[in-house]
């Protein structure tokens, strides 16, 4: 059954169907359920290594489904019947911050382990995978790497989409990520278009150019825009907050800027209103140095291991400045979770490198709604089957 563009919203869930089921590998702390759940659907089991990601999941969600293990002592019977599998797996060998070993890297590598549980789920494989990872995966060994995992899902059954979206479609945080949807048969054209804005340049030569593989392209709306800056996500401390560096600090700051950093951070000061920048150390020339962004939106979030990898927020206006690192409270907010969204269980810098590990929950919401409960509606229900 192909999906027809136009009937997209005709196979949404509505009241009295059974919600749809899913099961979340390298859970972290939840985002991917966020999203998922804002969409109407129900996780069933999860799966993390980390306890202090379990710690805030468990503050946020019902965690009696979470198995913290190491994916590689998992097996196929340990998994519920269910329509969708989800799966962000580590970055680290394949991030242009990383150390580039690709899928043959002990932890981007744990990729294997996810393919490895759904066949063994045969005859029940989710009839929906949805694999999230860095952008820079189409580009890994010069697409070596996206094309294995591409073909270990077209081994189990799984046809292909891959989409790149980005964060700034619905916070002002620049994070773009590939996207691999993949449905057990085909629900759409094996077209091979040019480029478009879920399919960029280097992701439409990907497909192009592996012809041989079972890929698809879904009949997907252009992802949304949003006009959020910063302003709707900083906390607003006062002056006389802690957390902002002292005159020390803060002289280190100015004095490593090129002049054209200075000459950004002076219009900034000189504005008749507060306005906020993100900002990054780098090492140029051998040292070491701060950049303020000149645009209104976060970088792409880290994990909070290395100076380098961490955001500070410059507030600048009305003849003054003022520099602190981002607060979890901001992260949280860059990653479109919950007002309330607690991560109150562990400490600061936990609680950054859970929300730097994890996705963007309005993002997987939008997901959801236009490729995976579509995909899912034109295909067998493996959790009906069960």
């Amino acid at each position: 059954m192909l999906l027809d563009q136009h009937k997209l919203r005709d196979t949404q869930p509505t009241s009295g169907v059974r919600p749809l089921q899913a099961a979340e590998f390298f859970a972290g702390v939840g985002l991917v359920r966020c999203g998922l759940e804002q969409a109407g659907i129900e996780v069933a089991w999860a799966n993390d290594i980390e306890p202090t990601k379990l710690a805030v999941y468990a503050a946020n969600f019902d965690a009696s489904h979470y198995r913290l293990d190491d994916i590689r002592n998992i097996e196929g019977g340990d998994i519920p019947s269910v329509d969708l599998a989800a799966a962000s797996f580590p970055c680290v060998d394949l991030s242009l911050a990383g150390n580039r070993r690709g899928l043959s890297g002990e932890q981007s590598g744990l990729f294997y382990e996810f393919t490895r549980i759904l066949g063994e789920m045969r005859p029940r494989m989710p009839p929906v995978v949805m694999v999230e990872n860095v952008a820079s995966f189409v580009s890994s060994h010069r697409g070596k790497d996206l094309r294995a995992a591409v073909g270990d899902l077209n081994s189990l059954g799984y046809v292909c989409d891959l989409l790149i979206l980005d964060a700034r479609s619905f916070t002002p945080q620049s994070r773009p990520r590939l996207f691999m949807i993949g449905t057990l048969g085909r629900v759409a054209p094996a077209s091979h278009r040019e480029a478009d804005p879920l399919r960029p340049a280097p992701v439409a030569t990907f497909m192009q150019a592996n012809r041989d593989l079972l890929l698809q392209q879904l009949p997907l709306p252009a992802p949304p825009r949003t006009d959020h800056g910063l302003d709707s996500i900083v906390e607003r401390l006062h002056r006389s907050d802690q957390r902002w560096w002292g005159s020390e600090r803060l002289g280190s700051f100015v004095e490593s800027l090129s002049p054209l950093q200075s000459q950004r951070l002076d219009r900034l000061r000189s504005g008749p209103r507060l306005a906020w920048r993100t900002a990054y150390r780098r090492t140029r020339a051998g040292r070491a140095v701060w950049e303020i962004r000149n645009d209104d939106i976060a970088g792409c979030l880290r994990t909070a291991r290395g100076g380098s990898s961490r955001q500070a927020v410059v507030e600048a206006g009305r003849g003054a400045a003022r520099v602190r690192w981002m607060t979890p409270r901001e992260y949280a907010r860059l990653q479109g979770t919950p007002e309330g969204f607690d991560f109150s269980p562990v400490s600061e810098v936990q609680a950054l490198y859970g929300f730097g590990d994890a996705v963007c929950v309005p993002l997987i919401r939008w997901l959801a709604d236009h490729a995976l409960i579509p995909s899912a509606a034109a295909l067998p229900s493996a959790a009906a089957a069960a």
